[in-house]
């Protein structure tokens, strides 16, 4: 009942985890915030990977899912120092779109409550047919929405992380007891092969 228990928590964990990856995998799209896009999609192949462990009873594949929720706690934790600049840091920076453009989160200007004002720049000297992009009235900055993903990312990841060592461990225990009782063991067939033919045996000498 307990490896049941634990089986379908992290199936269900693993279904979570692939849900929330998705989701923020498109907003850093329509971000255009290529280290997380790479991230996530690396993240959503090894949940499916542990998925697929948990569903047909394969404890490598599990083991990789958790060692990978310990690498994506780190990421997290520096997606949240990121926004938060902490440690030098700087929000504004362009190291989440790898240097490739100024673009920032898609919350910047989307954000609950945003609203996107344009300004024409045709006055001044060299930016003739550019605007400048104004964002007033967010209910909530968009940097708190990002640490707020995060966080939720990496309180799913801790909790599969237990799980998927607690279902390791049930699986493991489960194999060890089978190959102690001779669930590997072919001489159990031999001999249960071979009463027939003693039988057999006896039958055709007995007397008339």
């Amino acid at each position: 009942m307990g490896c049941c228990t634990g089986r379908c928590t992290l199936i269900f964990l693993c279904t979570l985890q692939l849900l929330a990856a998705l989701e923020r995998q498109v907003f850093d799209f329509l971000g255009y915030q290529w280290a997380p896009i790479l991230a996530n999609f690396l993240h959503i192949i090894i949940v499916i990977l542990g998925l697929f462990g948990t569903i047909q009873y394969r404890p490598r594949y599990i083991v990789v899912y958790a060692i990978w929720t310990a690498i994506w706690v780190t990421w997290n934790i520096f997606i949240i120092c990121f926004y938060l600049e902490v440690g030098g840091l700087s929000k504004d920076s362009e190291l989440l779109t790898f240097n490739i453009s100024r673009h920032q989160s898609w919350w910047s200007e989307n954000g609950p409550g945003c609203v996107r004002k344009e300004a024409s720049m045709s006055g001044i000297k060299g930016l003739d047919n550019h605007s400048y992009i104004s964002v007033i009235g967010c209910a909530l900055e968009y940097r708190y929405i990002e640490v707020m993903h995060s966080s939720f990312q990496i309180l799913i990841a801790l909790v599969g992380f237990v799980y998927a060592c607690y279902v390791v461990s049930v699986f493991t225990e489960e194999e060890d007891s089978f190959d102690f009782i001779g669930g590997f063991d072919p001489f159990p067939l031999y001999h249960v092969n071979e009463k027939p033919t003693n039988l057999l045996f006896k039958q055709t000498y007995l007397p008339a």
